[in-house]
């Protein structure tokens, strides 16, 4: 079995038993409930939650939800939060707190699994401009006790110069990013020192990942988000995103808060442990998928299958947006339907959209019923086709657009 750093991992947590990290989980979880100011029906389903699994009584948290919330009562929404240092913006707007107590974001974790500590310099060109990105890698470098240049963006030049005198050993950043920076290197003629790679918020492409190994670079890629903090991360085994200590993922049928089935692909739901900033249930709008197993690595904790997508699948059809919401509300009309999906098409220049029910009866005869059900909550006609259990791809998606736009 492969062991990250020499068996040298963060700290204990990340080879506890799965019994372990659940109850101290739900433990946590009970403590943080307790102390969230919310509506009386709200704090009345939360008393009665005592494990991880229960959970799916409480609604789904969603980024719109979060901006009504903080445009109604600035800056946070109403949500008590602590130990505020800095207030962050991101696109919507919402404002996010951050913290400068030890690892707030909890991103040493991932850091130290990439092999950078004490003695390395990371060059960490995330933004320090009203995003926290920056700040959220920075106490993550502190926490691992490496030294930090806070480079940002652009001025690639003086990026490359800086990396070099300075001897920077580490980057933290986008994932193309570093290649502009070592392409520019090439072009100067100036060889750097760079040989860990801590990447974020974007996709990092198998073929780039070849080429920094080619270059002596080992590049790893984390899941976080400005709100939540890490969310997962790989470690040298690069064999999916091990999900971070504090937090509890769930994922959930796209449009609702009901779990999938082991292995297939839905939303992902976080609950941060934050007692600082406690989100709960708090939907990315990323897809993905829990893996069997645990990683090779040796630590203990479940893994995503990393990033498979976008869960807001929203599509306008015929002029209407169809909504992965309604989605979810055809299927709990019918008791019998397990599962719907919409397909978008195209005849002619005119658009065409088909239904597709799995039902645990397969009976033509409740096509009309299903068609009358179509019409009232997705408000387009559409063709319904009644497919038995397990017809469907367990993609994740509920809406499919199948129109090609050229």
């Amino acid at each position: 079995m492969m062991r990250d750093n020499d068996m040298n991992y963060y700290d204990d947590l990340e080879t506890r038993s799965q019994d372990a990290r659940e109850a101290a989980q739900a433990e946590a979880l009970v403590a943080i409930l307790a102390g969230i100011q919310a509506p009386d029906s709200w704090k009345e389903t939360a008393a009665g939650i005592t494990s991880l699994g229960d959970l799916t009584r409480l609604p789904v948290l969603r980024k719109s939800d979060l901006a009504k919330w903080q445009k109604a009562r600035p800056p946070f929404g109403g949500i008590k939060v602590s130990n505020v240092a800095h207030i962050f913006q991101s696109p919507g707007p919402i404002y996010e707190p951050g913290g400068i107590t030890h690892d707030w974001w909890r991103m040493g974790r991932f850091l130290h699994a990439c092999g950078i500590g004490k003695g390395d310099i990371v060059q960490n060109c995330f933004s320090y401009h009203l995003t926290p990105a920056g700040m959220i890698f920075e106490s993550g470098a502190r926490a691992v006790g490496a030294t930090v240049l806070p480079a940002g963006t652009g001025q690639t030049e003086l990026q490359v110069r800086a990396a070099h005198d300075i001897s920077v050993t580490a980057y933290a950043g986008t994932p193309d990013y570093l290649k502009i920076i070592l392409d520019k290197a090439d072009e100067m003629g100036v060889t750097l020192g760079i040989t860990k790679a801590a990447v974020g918020g974007g996709a990092l492409f198998p073929s780039l990942r070849a080429e920094y190994n080619d270059r002596g670079i080992t590049c790893l890629q984390s899941y976080a988000t400005a709100d939540l903090g890490n969310i997962a991360y790989e470690s040298a085994a690069m064999d999916g995103m091990i999900i971070d200590e504090q937090v509890i993922v769930e994922i959930v049928t796209p449009g609702t808060g009901n779990p999938v089935a082991p292995g297939e692909v839905g939303e992902v739901v976080v609950t941060a442990l934050n007692p600082d900033y406690p989100l709960i249930r708090f939907a990315t709008g990323d897809l993905s998928a829990l893996m069997d197993g645990q990683s090779p690595c040796g630590r203990t904790n479940q893994r995503l299958k990393g990033w498979m997508g976008r869960a807001d699948q929203t599509t306008k059809i015929k002029g209407m947006f169809v909504r992965p919401e309604q989605v979810a509300a055809l299927v709990a009309k019918h008791d019998e339907i397990v599962k719907a999906r919409v397909i978008a098409t195209r005849e002619g220049e005119m658009d065409v959209m088909k239904v597709q029910l799995e039902a645990l009866i397969e009976a033509q005869a409740e096509s009309d019923i299903y068609a009358a059900s179509v019409m009232d909550i997705l408000k387009l006609k559409g063709a319904v086709e009644v497919l038995v259990p397990g017809s469907l791809p367990k993609d994740g998606l509920v809406i499919e657009d199948q129109r090609v736009y050229e």
